[in-house]
């Protein structure tokens, strides 16, 4: 795939170009603040880099991706070469298929959330590090036990948090008796894991509560009985859930704060070209981006 940004030279482990393209895809995507968050960092660090939203429903990344090869195919189309993108609901796990290489994390977990364009379709997982990150920021640096509602992409990169903050026994709430994604990334991370249907008797208390599911969640008794709750939902924050939890003085993490997180890691790698790298200037661009969304 044409889409390494042509001409370009690095300084101090920045890439610097003219000029980039990246977006975040999803759908529904309206709603993101990726776009400010990308848009602040790369203003800090003199970016004349292109960051939009574009809606892409499930099944249509393919022809998205076909579209951006004959973008890079065209030299007078313009002077931006497409960097790199965000992947939302719903294709983290659709766009697996289309990857040249992957992170050993997008391996472990079955999803990606980020690609980069270098030779080819790079993808990486920086959900984790968001969940990690966000209930890091609430003094949540370890769990015993953890509790995740859904059983999409985003809870598959709960699971391998919880795993990373020490959980022992996840339980995972979801419309199905299994899930052989999830199963898999259990037994990879050696993490017993037991799976439950909404309004089944509730799983006790967990040191860990982790929400994916869009909407108001009903099964209030299985939901009341943890240490700390990270709402990934951030779209009309603060949900009736957290702010139950927020009114009764409860330790609760937005999604907002995964998703600065997550941005942060993703910011390293469109600038960097590697996953983990620190980039120049990194306090002032974190603080940049945690006030373009209020944080």
């Amino acid at each position: 795939m044409a889409g390494v940004v042509q001409g370009e030279r690095r300084e101090h482990g920045v890439l610097l170009v003219s000029a980039a393209r990246l977006a975040v895809l999803g759908s529904p995507i309206a709603h993101s603040l990726s776009p400010a968050l990308h848009r602040a960092a790369y203003g800090v660090l003199g970016l004349d880099w292109e960051y939009g939203a574009c809606d892409v429903p499930e099944g249509a990344l393919g022809a998205f991706l076909d579209t951006v090869d004959a973008f890079n195919a065209s030299a007078s189309a313009s002077d931006k070469a497409w960097r790199g993108l965000s992947l939302t609901m719903p294709l983290k796990r659709e766009v697996l298929p289309m990857l040249d290489a992957r992170s050993e994390l997008v391996a472990l977990a079955g999803a990606a959330n980020t690609v980069l364009f270098d030779d080819g379709l790079h993808g990486f997982n920086t959900d984790v590090d968001g969940i990690v990150g966000a209930l890091a920021d609430h003094g949540v640096t370890g769990v015993a036990t953890a509790h995740v509602l859904g059983m999409g992409a985003t809870a598959a990169s709960a699971l391998a948090a919880a795993a990373r903050l020490g959980a022992r026994d996840v339980v995972v709430t979801g419309r199905r008796d299994d899930d052989p994604e999830l199963t898999r990334l259990a037994g990879a991370l050696g993490i017993p894991l037991t799976f439950r249907r909404p309004g089944a008797p509730p799983p006790g208390a967990v040191d860990l509560l982790v929400n994916t599911i869009p909407g108001d969640v009903d099964d209030v008794a299985a939901i009341d009985d943890a240490g700390a709750f990270l709402e990934v939902i951030y779209d009309g924050w603060p949900s009736p859930r957290a702010r139950r939890w927020l009114d009764a003085g409860r330790l609760v993490a937005s999604g907002l704060e995964m998703l600065l997180h997550q941005a942060i890691g993703q910011v390293r790698i469109f600038v960097t070209g590697a996953d983990g790298a620190s980039l120049p200037r990194e306090a002032e661009v974190v603080a940049a981006m945690r006030a373009s969304v209020g944080l």
